[in-house]
């Protein structure tokens, strides 16, 4: 099935995020793109072709949906998905999948830290419950376009400040 413009999926489509450790940009990014292309031009769940799309954000955020009221992922397509994507860390020299990571923004730039150096700079007061922070925690199309870059305080990782936020947890 052909690929769709992500914007095309309904707000219900199941979303995965993937981040890259650096920014992605020029032969990197390109190289990327058109292999999740071509892997989403050929993606199945059980024979039948899924509806897919991806998204690339900020040289750094990919998202990858599948309309589920067209048809459902499942385990073995998601987990032909994530091998995809590993084998091109190699390639790109970035690493994608895999947890334990934080993005927020500094000025101008994205910056990756593990939760616990995040909570160490927020109790130093670099980070406040109103810094930018990436969620690569959601799962629908929905919430990734409307609530993927939110202040901290607005975020989980309001639990990571400490006494330092003003704002809810979403």
């Amino acid at each position: 099935m052909p690929i769709v413009p992500f914007d095309a999926l309904p707000d219900s489509a199941r979303v995965w995020v993937f981040a890259s450790d650096s920014p992605l940009a020029g032969a990197a990014a390109d190289t990327l793109l058109a292999a999740v292309d071509q892997f989403l031009a050929g993606w199945k769940a059980h024979g039948v072709p899924l509806r897919g799309a991806r998204d690339w954000r900020d040289d750094r955020f990919l998202a990858i949906g599948v309309d589920v009221t067209a048809e459902n992922a499942s385990g073995c397509s998601i987990d032909g998905l994530f091998r995809e994507l590993q084998q091109l860390e190699h390639v790109i020299g970035s690493r994608l999948v895999g947890g334990g990571r934080l993005f927020y923004r500094a000025a101008d730039d994205i910056v990756t830290v593990s939760r616990e150096e995040f909570a160490a700079r927020a109790n130093r007061g670099d980070i406040d419950a109103s810094t930018p922070v990436f969620d690569t925690t959601l799962t629908d199309a929905a919430r990734w376009r409307a609530k993927f870059e939110v202040p901290a305080g607005a975020a989980w990782t309001a639990s990571l400040l400490r006494g330092k936020t003003s704002g809810a947890a979403r």
